[in-house]
């Protein structure tokens, strides 16, 4: 898998180097501030892009400003954006855009390298990777929505979707069996108005728009 990294936090930058060669992933850029993001990928067009949301000169927003032009310019471009906090405007930009490749997660995941390996090679074939505190900001941001009609475990269901997750592991995770957590999805978008035949992670997909595009508070 080809990869490029913006990152201007030059320990941080060279351990995700580090991290993605030794997993057999081939790095073919990096960049340390906002400017030197969009060249980088337009010229190598890499299989999944791994964007610091803020980056120099203005340490505001200038990689998430690069992953939403870079999905423009590049379509399907899958990007994994990383952030020191839950910063759920940022996330709900991003997620407003489309949700297929699109990975959102705290830099403290970094250090979960199984965890994080993963979430990269779901966003890279064209999956959907938010870190658990955000789908917490984007499931609580809001009141009197369809979201209040879920019971505590189809929320829980929901939550781990959001995060990207199959059946099966949903399933382990809240230890119940697959035909619970199907039933429990059924209900969820029933309650939510979005069609229950659709299968894989296109149903998660399509929770994640309905959560983007929800009334904020």
């Amino acid at each position: 898998m080809r990869v490029v990294i913006a990152e201007d936090n030059a320990l941080l930058r060279e351990g995700l180097v580090l991290l993605l060669t030794s997993s057999g992933h081939d790095v073919v850029a990096v960049a340390g501030s906002g400017p030197e993001i969009m060249p980088a990928l337009l010229e190598h067009r890499p299989d999944v892009a791994v964007l610091d949301v803020r980056m120099p000169p203005g340490f505001r927003d200038e990689g998430l400003r690069a992953a939403l032009e870079a999905r423009e310019r590049i379509p399907g471009l899958p990007v994994l954006v990383l952030s020191q906090y839950v910063e759920e405007s940022y996330a709900s930009e991003l997620l407003s855009g489309g949700t297929s490749g699109i990975g959102y997660l705290l830099k403290d995941r970094v250090g979960r390298v199984d965890e994080f390996l993963d979430a990269l090679e779901r966003v890279a074939a064209g999956g959907t990777a938010l870190d658990p505190e955000v789908v917490t900001e984007l499931l609580t941001r809001r009141k009197d929505s369809p979201l209040d009609s879920l019971t505590p475990r189809e929320r829980e269901v929901l939550g781990l979707m959001a995060e990207g997750h199959d059946n099966a592991t949903i399933a382990k995770t809240l230890v119940v069996t697959e035909r619970a957590v199907h039933k429990h999805i059924g209900n969820v978008f029933l309650k939510l108005n979005l069609p229950p035949s659709d299968s894989g992670h296109r149903r998660v997909l399509a929770v994640l728009a309905y959560l983007a595009h929800a009334p904020q508070e």
